[in-house]
């Protein structure tokens, strides 16, 4: 018996290209995920189709990074499946697991996938850095300027309630703290 399995990372998108064609691949039964592919023991939809595969049988997915992205949780899932006696597809890259090629040809294109993970967090994390040393700094612009501060210090000092003051100021009571401690004010 074919198994399919079909991921997206996020519920926003559509299913419908794997499902399309694991069902063309003659595939008997699909299970589907709507979740990130970066831990393979998380996802419930993996579970269940891995829960009813048998010797003999094959799972099948559209893509390898479908099944996960990880060398070492591909790797280990497949040698579990072989264990078993169960074979593994993947439609898009035409691995399959039932020949010492297939084997071969699974294992590099693991690697290669492991690597790309990689070089994008290599880039991401220097291009942050790179900002960083601009004096960009990530999230959104801060509610609390040096003049809002200063403000806030003499509004406070004059006797207005720190509510009153925060509202005035178009923030929130714990944001006000934050930037004119207690320990300023007097």
């Amino acid at each position: 018996m074919e198994i399919g399995y079909a991921r997206v990372s996020t519920p926003e998108q559509c299913l419908d290209l794997q499902i399309q064609a694991l069902q063309k691949a003659g595939v008997e039964k699909i299970f589907e995920d709507r979740m990130t592919g970066s831990r393979i023991d998380d996802r419930p939809g993996l579970q269940e189709a891995l829960g009813h595969l048998r010797k003999g049988d094959c799972l099948t997915v559209w893509k390898l990074d479908r099944l996960g992205r990880g060398v070492k949780g591909l790797v280990t899932l497949i040698g579990e499946l072989e264990a078993k006696g169960i074979q593994f597809k993947s439609l898009t890259e035409s691995i399959s697991t039932s020949s010492p090629g297939g084997r071969l040809f699974f294992h590099i294109l693991a690697a290669m996938g492991q690597m790309e993970r990689e070089l994008i967090q290599e880039r991401t994390r220097a291009g942050l850095a790179a900002a960083r040393r601009q004096g960009r700094i990530g999230g959104r612009k801060r509610k609390m300027t040096i003049g809002k501060v200063e403000a806030a210090r003499q509004l406070l000092a004059s006797g207005i309630l720190p509510k009153d003051v925060a509202q005035s100021l178009g923030v929130s009571i714990p944001t006000l703290y934050r930037w004119v401690p207690a320990s300023a004010r007097a």
